[in-house]
Parts: structure tokens; sequence; C-alpha cells
């Protein structure tokens, strides 16, 4: 399934985790690992740049940090970050430079790539958001099945098993997402695509594409 691959969703330049994707071929394969990879990679930080704060949270000393956010390890916040009123980063979070997390916005188990926005009332679990990718008002990635099975990516007539319980969307570079859209479990959204508001997405959806609504989705001219 070409369109679920690394190297057609994200520009790894775009970063600090870059290391975590190599060797692997899909974006999901990297959940299990975030923990992990933020503790090795938080103890290799400049010091001049990067400030441990509290148990294994290392936050760039140029990003910006609302008094009335609460952050728990592990994670990584970005240089040139913002992390506004009320934020709640659950831990196995790597936010990126100049990246955005709003007003009652809740990450776990995430990487947003550098510029991300997700700046009003976002839950954002499970998942892995490409360069520039920008969340609207409200809109949510679901990370478990109502049936609580494994999750499995769909496209059309292929699917991968991911044997992951949890797992909410991979979203590319420069996606943009409506407002209080809800991305379910396994939707994986391709490069410069645009959700309109109010959307439920599933499955694969194309890159550089405009999805209306299920079964309407044209590509972009």
């Amino acid at each position: 399934m070409k369109d679920c691959k690394i190297e057609e969703l994200y520009n790894l330049e775009e970063t600090i985790a870059k290391q975590i994707f190599e060797n692997l071929t899909y974006p999901w394969e990297v959940l299990p690992k975030i923990g992990e990879f933020i503790l090795e990679l938080g103890n290799t930080l400049s010091k001049e740049e990067y400030e441990k704060v509290g148990e294994n949270i290392w936050i760039a000393k140029s990003a910006k940090v609302a008094e009335t956010a609460l952050i728990k390890g592990p994670a990584i916040i970005g240089k040139d970050a913002e992390v506004r009123h009320c934020a709640f980063i659950r831990g196995n979070a790597i936010v990126g430079e100049r990246a955005v997390v709003g007003n009652s916005t809740e990450l776990k188990n995430v990487i947003l790539f550098n510029k991300v926005q997700v700046p009003h009332y976002n839950y954002v679990g499970d998942s892995i958001l490409g360069y520039k990718a920008h969340m609207g008002a409200g809109s949510i990635t679901s990370n478990v099945k109502s049936d609580k099975k494994l999750v499995v990516v769909k496209n059309e007539e292929e699917k991968i098993e991911t044997g992951l319980k949890k797992f909410g969307a991979m979203l590319g570079d420069e996606v943009e997402v409506g407002c209080n859209s809800v991305l379910n479990p396994g939707t994986v959204v391709g490069r410069n695509t645009n959700i309109y508001p109010l959307s439920c997405v599933r499955g694969v959806i194309p890159a550089r594409s405009i999805y209306k609504k299920q079964n309407d989705i044209v590509i972009k001219q």
C-alpha cells in the first residue's frame, strides 16, 4: 500500500525524531517505540538549548509553555514551540519546533513534526502529524475501535493488519483537517489534503485531494 509508506507521507528532515523511522515501512510502526525513543533522545539534547524539567521532560529554552499547561513525561517540547493554556500532554509526546499545542488540547503517544498546529480543543492520541499539518478547532483522532478489536488500515480492496489496539491517525505533511471532524482509528491522510469540517473520516485518503464526505473525494487540480 504505497500511499501509506513513510516516504510518501513525511519529510523526515522536519522532525527531531527522524531516527525512529529508520528501517521501517509504515509510520504506525513507530507508535510502540515513542516512549523509549524519547528517553534515549532526551539525554542527548544540548543543555544549552534544552532544559530537563521534572521526570523525563525536556523543554527547549525558546519554547513558550503556559503555567496552566500540564506535561507528563516522557516528552520533548521543541524549539520555539508554544504550549498554551490548559493543554494536557499525557506522555510519550514529541512536539516539533514552532508547533502549537492549544487551549485544552490533549496529546498522548504522538509525534508532531515541525510547525504542526493543534490549537483549539483537539485530542490527538497514538498518531503522527506531518510538517505543517493543522487540525481545526474541535477535530480529534479516535484511537480505539468501539469493538476494541485490533486496527486494520483499509484502502478499497487492500488492507494491512497493524496488530495495534490503539491507533489514531497518520496525517501527511501540510494536511488541513476541518473543524469538529473525527478521524477514526486507522485513518491515513496523504500529503496536502484538505478534510471538510464536520467530516467522519476512515481509511486511506489520497494525497493532494479534498475530502468532502465518504465516497466524495476529489483530486486537487
